[in-house]
């Protein structure tokens, strides 16, 4: 098999990337270094707002790899998107944040009272088909309450409508945490764990044909390995590369996103396939998807087995 892409005039293409505004994916340290590079590796890199615009970009043939929660990935595979999840990349990346007059479930030490809370009012959440927007509609059914949840096409617009008061509550990113904090005061009111233990907040999923170049899908691997690694390890210098890298958020902003749920690493481990399948299920229940995926074909564990033999790093602290 060959290692390099070739266009019709036997030019190198480059692999096209898709990827999220999610500060903590190593997406932002592979940008902001030359790690790729060095590494053979040609990209062009393409932001979408959402998992399901992912999606959508696969299905149009627009990109070869995207950094993908794993609900919407599945979603992609009901409907005949040749795609498949070759490796990890983080775990539990879902909050739900309200204003300061909203108890936490610490205090309450409830999770349907701490829900129940939000009885008659509006929690905004990115759009229909994310990993945020899954979890959110799971845990209303589960508790039985009626609540509704406001989609919206961009995180940022989410952030704006609690700053306005237009809903009561968020549910996204740590990122979207850290950006609440700071518009208005508001806190996590349901933490990453509680929601979906485990829940596989990204991970790495490439266009089935890109098999055929294993020398790519390898290379980028170990360098994705490689930032996961960095962000556990050195995470004020990673913090500083997306800092400069994005030239919006602060050095600060960055380590308490990591903070928030700070469980990186490229393996996908038991923990992290058995969280991702449990979704199966839901996603049948609440009609996103009409038939129940296998795990062979959402996973390849082939590529990652390679690169990543120690034990997954998803429980080491920063």
């Amino acid at each position: 098999m060959n290692s390099t892409r070739r266009n019709n005039t036997g030019v190198l293409k480059p692999i096209t990337i898709g990827h999220l505004s999610t500060v903590y994916h190593t997406s932002f340290i592979l940008m902001g270094t030359d790690w790729l590079e060095k590494a053979g590796i040609h990209a062009n890199w393409k932001l979408f707002a959402s998992g399901p615009d992912i999606v959508a970009a696969f299905e149009n043939n627009e990109i070869d790899l995207g950094y993908i929660g794993l609900p919407p990935a599945i979603i992609g595979i009901d409907r005949g998107v040749p795609i498949i999840c070759i490796a990890g990349g983080h775990i539990e990346g879902t909050v739900l944040v309200a204003q300061e007059e909203y108890q936490t479930l610490d205090a309450l030490g409830d999770f349907n009272s701490t829900l129940a809370q939000f009885k008659g009012k509006i929690i905004g959440s990115p759009p229909k088909g994310s990993i945020h927007d899954v979890i959110i509609n799971n845990a209303l059914q589960e508790a039985k309450l009626d609540i509704r949840v406001k989609n919206f096409p961009w995180t940022d617009f989410v952030l704006e409508a609690l700053v306005d008061g237009e809903i009561e509550a968020v549910v996204g990113t740590p990122s979207l945490a850290v950006a609440a904090s700071r518009a208005c005061n508001a806190r996590i009111i349901i933490p990453p764990h509680a929601l979906w233990q485990n829940n596989p907040s990204y991970g790495i999923v490439i266009r089935k044909e890109l098999r055929q170049y294993p020398d790519i899908i390898l290379g980028f691997l170990r360098m994705h390995e490689k930032a996961s690694n960095f962000i556990r390890e050195k995470p004020g210098d990673a913090a500083r590369i997306v800092s400069k890298l994005t030239g919006i958020v602060d050095e600060d902003f960055v380590l308490e996103a990591y903070r928030v749920s700070p469980k990186y690493c490229a393996a996908l481990s038991p923990e992290f396939v058995a969280a991702t399948l449990a979704f199966v299920p839901v996603l049948h229940r609440l009609k996103y998807i009409l038939r129940k995926i296998p795990e062979n074909e959402i996973f390849e564990y082939s590529f990652v087995n390679k690169i990543h033999t120690e034990r997954p790093h998803y429980n080491q602290p920063l």
